[in-house]
């Protein structure tokens, strides 16, 4: 997914003055790219509180090897494989349930006041049942699904990210579908 022209000059000049030592452009850098990377960590760990951990890992790393990112491509590619290579390390290290707590749900979930519920119940179901399958993936086939689908990138851009080849990022996602197809029907 391409950023739009001025937003990329925007990065790019937060970069230059970030690798400077101006900390007013690190802190803009950070909240640039907060949401998104919280949000991959959050669906690549599943859980609230490793996906915080996750983003503030990948963060300290940014902030340690600015001066290694190239302005022109911007930081989106290098914090979102960052952020790949932090969940894997916090998954590693971490010996515990991948699901996420209901009352984690409760606290993503958008507020509105007037909306169903219902219709919110349902969905907080199906959004956990989804959390739950997707953690059931080997996790090169979900890292590749959820940057794919959900951050919107490139095969190339999920190959690059991963380290892999652009023909294996396609079969892990295509393997991936089919496995979360037959996982959510309850066959596998």
């Amino acid at each position: 997914m391409d950023d739009p022209p001025e937003q990329t000059a925007g990065e790019a000049r937060l970069l230059a003055l970030a690798k400077t030592g101006d900390l007013d452009a690190f802190e803009q850098l950070v909240a640039l790219h907060e949401r998104r990377i919280f949000a991959l960590a959050l669906r690549l760990t599943g859980s609230v509180e490793d996906a915080k951990d996750a983003t503030q890992e990948t963060f300290i790393r940014l902030h340690r090897k600015i001066a290694q990112i190239d302005s022109s491509r911007g930081a989106g590619p290098w914090l979102y494989s960052v952020t790949v290579n932090a969940c894997r390390d916090i998954g590693r290290g971490r010996q515990r349930s991948r699901l996420i707590a209901v009352e984690d749900l409760a606290s993503l979930a958008p507020t509105d006041p007037v909306a169903n519920p219902e219709g919110l119940y349902a969905d907080r179901q199906r959004e956990e049942r989804l959390r739950s399958v997707l953690h059931r993936l080997p996790e090169k086939e979900r890292a590749a699904l959820l940057l794919r689908e959900m951050e919107g990138l490139s095969t190339g851009e999920v190959a690059r990210i991963l380290g892999s080849s652009e023909a294996t990022v396609r079969s892990q996602i295509c393997t991936a579908r089919l496995k979360l197809r037959k996982l959510l029907r309850g066959k596998l």
